[in-house]
């Protein structure tokens, strides 16, 4: 196969190009990547040298430039690529829309143009909107997105949907929970709980603390992601959960305790605006028709992700840079 990696400089995405390289090293895989503030080049730095393996700098809105790639023969595309962090999309929307949902449609053209035979859309849980206390979202949930990230997420969705639907594209749709692992950007909570702590420098909380998240070891997704490419049906969905959720001052308070740090580095801030309260996932559909479940549980997830942090101090000095945290 010749496959299409969108953002795979990113955390998902590097993990994902691991993952693949390890898992199906017959494949050639073409990472097509922008190198935005949140790309990281070290990700896949000691898979640079595969000969399987091709680096492609540039962005998913150059039609010219994705024309050019597919020509010499895609079979598959699996995009990650995206603007993601919330609080960035609040400050300006605009980036999100060009990126996320015109960059999607640029995307979707070139590979109905040529012919892909297989196009994995990777979006979020958030497209479904805020769960009260009970149930979980499901593939038939209504999307009801809250924030111009999940919006803008919820627009490609759409696109990706009437492309299956108007184009005969083989679409296939995978809406993942919270990632969490190695690699992971520190404006993300997970990392920038663990990076801070390590420093022993305080630690912001939205609001209360009490927003509840469901958490997957990227692994886990990426193995989802795997599956789906290969046997997932066209024109379907596809829900990746960990089944672990946890509120967010929970979570924290689980990584502080790992780490041996006090409680007290926590600082409780403003709220985000139109801050979901609770994520579910139910995954159940995508284990009974492709047999995949979650391996790792959050305590060994948590546990490989505080080794990484701790033992890549180079990685996370260089990922800090340019980020202000108050």
């Amino acid at each position: 196969m010749r496959l299409l990696v969108t953002g795979g400089m990113g955390f998902i995405g590097s993990n994902f190009i691991r993952h693949m390289l390890l898992k199906h090293p017959d494949y050639t895989l073409y990472n097509l990547d922008a190198l935005t503030y949140a790309a990281h080049p070290d990700n896949l730095q000691d898979a640079a040298s595969a000969p399987a393996y091709h680096f492609v700098h540039g962005d998913i809105g150059d039609s010219t430039l994705l024309n050019e790639l597919m020509a010499e023969g895609v079979d598959a595309v699996v995009h990650f690529a995206a603007e993601s962090h919330v609080d960035r999309s609040i400050a300006n929307p605009g980036v999100f829309l060009r990126t996320n949902v015109l960059g999607t449609q640029t995307l979707l053209d070139a590979a109905r143009t040529h012919g892909v035979k297989r196009f994995v859309y990777i979006s979020t849980d958030e497209v479904y909107g805020s769960l009260g206390a009970a149930g979980r979202f499901t593939e038939r949930t209504p999307l009801a997105p809250n924030s111009p990230y999940a919006a803008s997420k919820a627009g490609a969705d759409m696109l990706v949907r009437a492309y299956g639907r108007t184009y005969g594209l083989p679409v296939v749709t995978t809406r993942c929970s919270n990632n969490y692992g190695p690699r992971q950007f520190p404006e993300k909570l997970i990392p920038l709980v663990l990076m801070q702590a390590l420093e022993n420098k305080p630690i912001p909380l939205y609001g209360d603390g009490l927003n509840v998240r469901d958490w997957l070891y990227v692994d886990d997704h990426c193995a989802a992601v795997d599956l789906v490419l290969h046997q997932g049906v066209p024109g379907e969905v596809y829900n990746v959960g960990g089944d672990n959720e946890l509120s967010n001052v929970e979570l924290i308070k689980r990584i502080l305790a790992e780490l041996g740090k006090p409680e007290s580095l926590i600082r409780y801030v403003q709220d985000r605006p139109g801050h979901d309260r609770r994520y579910a996932i139910d995954s159940r559909k995508l284990q009974r028709e492709l047999g995949w479940k979650p391996d790792v549980t959050f305590d060994e997830g948590i546990r490989r992700t505080l080794e990484w942090y701790q033992a890549n101090t180079a990685w996370r000095e260089k990922a800090l840079e340019g980020i202000r945290i108050k």
